[in-house]
């Protein structure tokens, strides 16, 4: 990080990307984004905390600020012109645009993860998923880029086109200049933050979860998935987990919308993400509303996850 007043701190999103050599039509959905994110900070700061009377595709009940959220950020991607489609955690189906010349993108996103915890007053956070042309049943591995917003005291972006992970800050003008370029985290951290509940973990994560205390880590769970990420690459160590549960094998986070990007931008700075079996990267979505265990953060913790459940087969 640089000292305020130097260059690095003047530089904005767009012309950083610009200077990262980002296709010109990726640059536009990741600037409607974060367009999109300042309403959605004034919505969270303003708006309705009640629920909407409507459920989204996994059946539970959609907060008035959800809606919101999805709304705001389908009306940008829309108005680009340059998105071939759009899947979101609160809409049961892809919605397709018409695309305009050149390269045509597709998003899959989180509006606003969290959202519970709004009303006391925690981080929540947007995330985001983008591939190339009209599909988004890709395995994550074929992202061109991921982000997420987080809305906690600072709002900070955080973005990857494939060539490192870089923090972008909101200043007092609502505009997004470079924090810290190419955010890198270590081989073996010093923190967890374990999701679910901890008596229906399987013997091979209860296992694990011993050993990440005997060996001195500290809890440091937020409740929300973009904070507890965003702590791990920013502090550069740690793992986050909300493994397979008894009766739930399948975990409770949604691969397109909030596995897939996270991995992307966690694996970028240099961590592993993984379903305790294989990459999370690598797995194949069998629809969209797919979920799977998550296991991410240092490469060394994420592999000894793999290799205790391996040894108890769950």
């Amino acid at each position: 990080m640089g000292e305020p007043g130097t260059t690095k701190f003047q530089t904005d999103l767009r012309r950083h990307l610009r200077q990262r050599g980002v296709e010109r039509n990726l640059i536009r959905i990741i600037c409607e984004i974060s367009e999109a994110s300042k309403y959605i900070i004034n919505s969270i700061r303003t708006g309705d905390l009640g629920v909407a009377g409507t459920s989204n595709l996994y059946g539970e009940e959609q907060l008035a600020l959800d809606v919101l959220s999805d709304r705001i950020l389908q009306k940008r991607l829309k108005n680009s012109g340059v998105c071939a489609s759009m899947v979101s955690e609160e809409n049961n189906d892809i919605i397709r645009f018409e695309c305009g010349g050149g390269d045509c993108y597709s998003v899959a996103y989180d509006p606003l993860d969290g959202s519970s915890l709004v009303d006391v007053n925690l981080a929540v956070g947007t995330i985001i998923s983008i591939y190339k042309g009209d599909n988004v049943l890709l395995r994550g591995r074929e992202q061109v880029a991921a982000m997420y917003i987080l809305y906690g005291p600072r709002t900070t972006l955080v973005y990857s086109t494939g060539d490192g992970v870089h923090e972008f800050g909101m200043n007092q003008l609502m505009e997004y200049t470079l924090v810290q370029e190419n955010v890198t985290i270590d081989g073996v951290g010093g923190i967890y933050s374990p999701g679910g509940q901890r008596n229906l973990y399987t013997s091979g994560t209860e296992k694990y979860v011993l050993s990440l205390e005997e060996s001195g880590h500290k809890l440091r769970y937020s409740g929300g998935f973009v904070p507890d990420i965003n702590q791990i690459l920013m502090k550069g160590r740690g793992i986050f987990m909300y493994p397979h549960l008894k009766g739930r094998p399948q975990g409770k986070l949604r691969l397109l919308y909030e596995l897939n990007p996270m991995a992307f931008l966690v694996e970028q700075a240099g961590g592993a993400a993984s379903n305790g079996l294989m990459p999370i990267l690598d797995i194949e979505p069998d629809g969209i509303e797919m979920c799977a265990p998550v296991f991410i953060g240092c490469c060394e913790d994420v592999a000894t996850a793999e290799k205790f459940i391996a040894e108890e087969s769950v």
